[in-house]
């Protein structure tokens, strides 16, 4: 049976516009994006069946176009699509970070580094830089490494720091394995990376471990 056919009250499209989005489930919210089904299948049927075939919403979410475009009803303008709404929803958290202290909403900057490394399949270093009132002024990911690790030097971190004149900042890495503890390598470059930056008077206030969960905060294990 065709969704608009449906009684209104389970139509994805009239039940975020009545409940919210968060009222959805993941393959309500995919059929919403997809707009129409293949034949023989409604919008949420092939949305469930996409799920099935990715594994997960996420799974699909950080595909790559090759591996995207093999399944049923979907292809590059859907990819396109989907890659202009993930990019409009980071700039939209990296909106709400610059009005405001990073560390007066340590939620939103959980949720930026989430939206920016999680998707990742190889390791990535990155800096949040922050002016003397911890607004942001800039975002970058200064090292790529492979799964097993990324080569971080503290001096070109001290010298994007000083382009950025920044007065302290926020590291950040993902580990593609989903497992957010650090390593012992992961505490020991946190060390040198304070103590290079500190001879510049740039602060260093935290180090996220982004993982499948939650980004693990260093400062809140208080190793630093």
């Amino acid at each position: 049976m065709s969704i608009r056919n449906w009684p209104a009250a389970e139509r994805p499209r009239e039940k975020l516009l009545e409940l919210g989005a968060a009222s959805l489930s993941d393959a309500e919210l995919l059929a919403i994006f997809l707009r129409t089904g293949v034949a023989g299948r409604s919008a949420v049927d092939l949305a469930r069946h996409l799920l099935n075939d990715f594994g997960s919403l996420r799974a699909l979410l950080e595909a790559e176009l090759h591996d995207f475009s093999q399944h049923l009803g979907l292809g590059p303008a859907k990819f396109a699509q989907l890659q202009a709404v993930l990019e409009m929803a980071r700039r939209h958290l990296a909106e709400g970070l610059r009005r405001e202290s990073a560390l007066e909403n340590p939620q939103a900057v959980r949720d930026f580094l989430k939206a920016q490394l999680r998707h990742s399949a190889h390791e990535q270093f990155a800096c949040l830089f922050l002016d003397a009132k911890h607004r942001v002024l800039a975002f970058e990911v200064l090292f790529h490494g492979t799964i097993d690790g990324a080569s971080v030097y503290p001096r070109q971190v001290v010298k994007r720091a000083l382009a950025h004149n920044a007065a302290a900042l926020i590291l950040s890495h993902n580990h593609p394995s989903g497992v957010s503890e650090p390593s012992e390598a992961d505490r020991q470059l946190t060390l040198r990376l304070k103590e290079a930056l500190a001879l510049i008077d740039v602060r260093v206030l935290d180090h996220f471990i982004v993982g499948d969960g939650e980004p693990l905060s260093m400062a809140e294990r208080g190793w630093i």
